[in-house]
């Protein structure tokens, strides 16, 4: 998410929310090295797993290759896509019987409640005039639903149980959605944000109202529900091929290490031996 939230952050309004945007920035790199601290302690070589993977093997969500290019769209992703992470990993910290993963998560739920609070109150300001509205609308269009899909398949197609059945998450996919829309829909409905869902009285849950899986033109940011319904293979499909700033995000990532080893080589003739 960090490549993804600085291409955004930059477009801030004042040093003050750029200063908000580089802290969450900052938070979210934390939040990576402490997974990839867990990998490490676990064996795997996370050297290699950062600087060495082509950016097309990365698995991160799908919605952080879709370039954020305005203020106004990073505050909508701070207010559903770190709603979403808060609601997944939550979910984790509340749940899982693996002790340095808990551990782990108490410093990571606390911040993704700031993440989301900050967009959370971004989107209150926003609304505040007609042009600010719009602008949320536009981008609540495209988002909504790519953070609706971001929970995976639904509950009748799973194949396989282990998180759960390991204590490594406490709740399904399609209960985590539940969760993450109980409190995302009702935001939207108080800024009068159209969004495709509702909750249903007579199903006591929420439901949603358009095609869903849908197909997503990436470039364009836009949904094409006009043509109904897609497959979950579909979505598959579109998450393994990734989104068109998989490389450049990846690459900023990575270009540090690779710029430091060709200098130390120009510099001092170190050669390093996966450069």
């Amino acid at each position: 998410s960090a490549p993804a939230y600085y291409h955004a952050g930059v477009h801030a309004p004042s040093l003050n929310t750029f200063g908000s945007a580089i802290s969450i920035i900052q938070d979210e790199l934390s939040h990576a090295h402490i997974a990839y601290r867990l990998l490490r302690d676990l064996g795997v070589d996370t050297e290699k797993l950062i600087f060495e993977r082509e950016p097309r093997n990365f698995k991160y969500p799908y919605a952080f290759d879709i370039p954020l290019d305005s203020w106004v769209e990073l505050i909508v992703a701070n207010a559903f896509y770190d709603r979403a992470g808060y609601t997944l990993l939550g979910d984790v910290y509340q749940s899982t019987t693996f002790g340095p993963w808990k551990r782990a998560l108490v410093k990571v739920d606390k911040e993704e409640t700031f993440h989301l609070r900050h967009g959370e109150q971004g989107m209150r300001k926003l609304n505040q005039d007609n042009s600010g509205h719009e602008a949320l609308q536009k981008a609540v269009d495209w988002m909504f639903m790519l953070t609706i899909e971001w929970f995976g398949l639904p509950d009748d197609l799973k194949k396989h149980s282990e998180q759960l059945d390991y204590g490594f998450k406490g709740h399904s996919n399609d209960e985590l959605r539940q969760i993450w829309m109980s409190t995302a829909i009702p935001l939207c409905n108080e800024l009068q944000l159209k969004v495709p869902a509702h909750f249903d009285e007579a199903q006591q849950k929420y439901v949603i109202d358009c095609a869903f899986p849908a197909h997503f033109d990436a470039k364009a940011k836009r949904w094409l529900l006009e043509d109904g319904p897609c497959t979950w293979d579909d979505v598959m499909k579109r998450w393994k091929a990734r989104g068109p700033s998989n490389e450049e995000f990846v690459g900023m990532v990575q270009r540090g290490k690779k710029e430091m080893l060709r200098l130390l080589e120009q510099d001092t003739g170190f050669h390093s031996p996966t450069a």
